[in-house]
């Protein structure tokens, strides 16, 4: 090997090195970006379509979630919300936002709503077991094995093909283009709704820990209205 051909291939490497020093510092901006999008505290949602953002019938307040069950801010948030719920007996309209980079997020929705054909408190049961145990679970095979125990442990056999004409997983999808009409950026995105009263008809909740004190004002706004029907 010649001395000018190892200082060339000397420079390649020098070269190839500040590229892979570029392209790693840009990835880890654009994690650290996507990190504090996903774990700080989200702005505001620009709501784009309200209209599925009220109580259903028979109810004055409700909650309307959008969530990923990948997400561990959906994860952090989701024992609050079943508090809530257990407390006040209100409505929890929950809609599927899987993210396109968690990798299993959209197939744990698809494995929700088939459960949910047995009841919808069982698809209910799966998301909340899920959000228990996401930190346990890193891909799309631990995934299918966490559901094949749920299902045993409440005597369902799991199929090996549980979506064979994509009737489920084109729900997720129809949630998914839902929450991008209404105008979803970030999961968890949370609402109280509420009917009657002066106040809004939604209020978000940014800070799942104000998410009773937000229940307690909407149903103090709507009381009044309530109670002259």
């Amino acid at each position: 090997m010649s001395l000018r051909f190892s200082f060339a291939h000397f420079l390649r490497k020098r070269r190839n090195f500040a590229v892979l020093f570029l392209t790693l510092g840009a990835v880890a901006l654009f994690g650290a970006v996507a990190v504090q999008a996903q774990f700080g505290v989200p702005p505001e949602t620009v709501v784009k379509d309200p209209s599925i953002l009220h109580p259903p019938p028979g109810a004055r307040v409700a909650i309307v979630e959008f969530d990923d069950m990948e997400c561990p801010d959906c994860a952090a948030a989701n024992p609050i919300l079943m508090q809530a719920v257990a407390k006040y007996h209100i409505p929890w309209i929950r809609y599927d936002f899987p993210l396109p980079y968690h990798p299993w997020s959209f197939q744990a929705a698809v494995y929700a709503r088939w459960f949910d054909i047995t009841s919808k408190t069982l698809g209910n049961d799966y998301r909340n077991a899920v959000f228990a145990n996401q930190n346990y679970m890193y891909t799309l095979g631990q995934l299918t094995e966490f559901t094949e125990k749920f299902a045993q442990q409440h005597g369902i056999a799991l199929p090996f093909n549980i979506d064979p004409q994509g009737k489920l997983a084109g729900e997720v999808r129809a949630d998914k283009a839902l929450g991008l009409r209404v105008g979803i950026e970030h999961t968890p995105t949370i609402w109280v709704v509420m009917r009657g009263g002066n106040a809004p008809p939604y209020v978000e909740v940014s800070d799942v820990n104000k998410l009773f004190q937000t229940i307690d004002q909407a149903l103090a706004e709507t009381h009044s209205d309530s109670a002259h029907k």
